[in-house]
C-alpha cells in the first residue's frame, strides 16, 4: 500500500519549491528572453516582434526610476508565504513608524542573496503591512536588473525600483508621505564576507545614502538581519592564489566578487545551492532624524554617517545575544 505524504512533508516540499523557484526564475527569464529574441531575429521572419519589444523597453526605460509598477496581488502570492516560512523569516520593530514622513531603511548585512529583505519588503507575506501600518516599502536594487524585458516587469510588480539617485529623489518628493526606501548599502561587495557567524559590513566609505537623506531631510532607520550570513557556506581560496587573484580581478572589473558558495539540496542533509533552513530575524531600529540640507558638505555627511553607525552599533549590541551572537563579538566595518 502506497503511503501518502504527511501534511508536514507537503509543507516542507512547498517551502523548498518556493525558495528554489525564486532563485531560478531570474535565470530562466533572462535565458528565455535572450534566446527567444535571438531566434526570432536570426531564424524567423518575426524580427519585428523583437523590434517592438525593444521599442517598448526604450519608451518604458525610466519607469523603474518613477516608482515602478507595483502589483498588489503579486506581492500577496501564497508562494511567498511558503518562502518566508522556509527559513523562517521574522520581522521585529523596536519603534513605531509614523506614516506622516518618508524614510530610508538601511539594511545590513547583504548576505549572498538578501533573502530576508526580499521576503519582508518585496512581499506582503511576513506581516510588514500589519507591523508598519500606513507605510509603503520600495526595495531599491541595481539598474542592471531592469535592462531585460519581462524580468524588469516581474521585479517591478513586487515594488522593486532602481537604486539610482533619480529614483530615490522621485520617491521622496513625488509619492507623498509614508514611503520607506529599502537600501542594502553593503551591496554585492559584501558577498565575500557572507560566512556563518560573520558580522563584517561594507559601510565605512558608503555615504551616498546619508547625502540623499540630508538632501531631503528624511530619517534614516538602521535594520540588522540576524542570521542572514548563516544561510550559506563559502569556500575561501588561498590568499594570493590563482583563483583568489581571479576573484579580485573580477571585483575590480565588474564590481562583483564571484563566490564559491554552497548550501543544502532538496533534502535537509544533502548538498546543493539552496540556502540552509535557518531562522533570520530582521530587527528594525529607531528612526534617526536628519536636518534638511540641500547641498551638504563632506564634513556634514561624515558627521551624520558617524551618527548612523553609532545607531546601528547600538541596535546590534542590544539584540545580538538574543540571536546566538556572543557578547564580545562586535560589528566589523570595512
Amino acid at each position: 500500500m502506497m503511503l501518502l505524504p504527511s501534511k508536514k512533508d507537503l509543507k516542507i516540499a512547498l517551502e523548498v519549491f518556493a525558495v528554489f523557484q525564486w532563485a531560478l526564475s531570474v535565470f530562466i527569464i533572462v535565458i528565455t528572453v535572450v534566446f527567444v529574441n535571438l531566434y526570432l531575429v536570426l531564424f524567423t521572419p518575426y524580427w519585428p516582434v523583437t523590434v517592438l519589444i525593444l521599442t517598448w523597453l526604450a519608451f518604458d526605460w525610466k519607469t523603474p526610476q518613477r516608482g515602478g509598477r507595483r502589483i498588489a496581488c503579486v506581492r500577496r502570492w501564497c508562494i511567498w508565504k511558503q518562502y518566508c516560512d522556509y527559513f523562517p523569516l521574522k520581522l521585529l520593530k523596536t519603534h513605531d513608524i509614523s506614516p506622516n514622513h518618508n524614510y530610508i531603511l538601511v539594511c545590513h548585512p547583504h548576505g549572498l542573496f538578501s533573502h530576508s529583505f526580499f521576503g519582508h519588503f518585496a512581499t506582503d507575506s511576513s506581516g510588514f503591512c500589519k507591523i508598519f501600518p500606513g507605510i509603503t516599502p520600495y526595495v531599491l536594487t541595481l539598474g542592471v536588473f531592469f535592462w531585460v524585458p519581462l524580468l524588469r516587469d516581474y521585479i517591478m510588480s513586487s515594488g522593486v525600483c532602481s537604486v539610482s539617485q533619480a529614483s530615490m529623489d522621485f520617491l521622496l518628493t513625488h509619492k507623498g508621505t509614508g514611503n520607506m526606501l529599502i537600501v542594502v548599502v553593503g551591496g554585492l561587495a559584501e558577498c565575500k564576507y557572507s560566512l556563518p557567524g560573520s558580522t563584517t559590513l561594507v559601510l565605512k566609505n558608503r555615504t551616498g545614502f546619508v547625502r540623499v537623506a540630508l538632501h531631503h531631510g528624511v530619517p534614516l532607520i538602521p535594520a540588522y538581519a540576524f542570521g542572514e550570513t548563516d544561510l550559506y557556506n563559502q569556500y575561501i581560496f588561498t590568499p594570493g592564489g590563482l583563483v583568489n587573484r581571479f576573484q579580485k580581478w573580477m571585483q575590480r572589473m565588474v564590481h562583483i566578487y564571484p563566490c564559491a558558495f554552497y548550501g543544502r539540496g532538496f533534502t535537509e542533509n544533502s548538498w546543493g545551492l539552496l540556502p540552509y533552513a535557518r531562522p533570520v530575524t530582521t530587527v528594525v531600529g529607531k528612526p534617526l532624524p536628519l536636518p534638511k540640507i540641500e547641498n551638504p558638505s563632506q564634513e556634514t555627511v561624515a558627521k551624520y554617517h558617524t551618527l548612523y553607525i553609532d545607531a546601528l552599533r547600538k541596535l546590534y549590541d542590544q539584540h545580538k545575544t538574543k540571536y546566538g551572537i556572543s557578547e564580545t563579538q562586535e560589528l566589523v566595518l570595512t
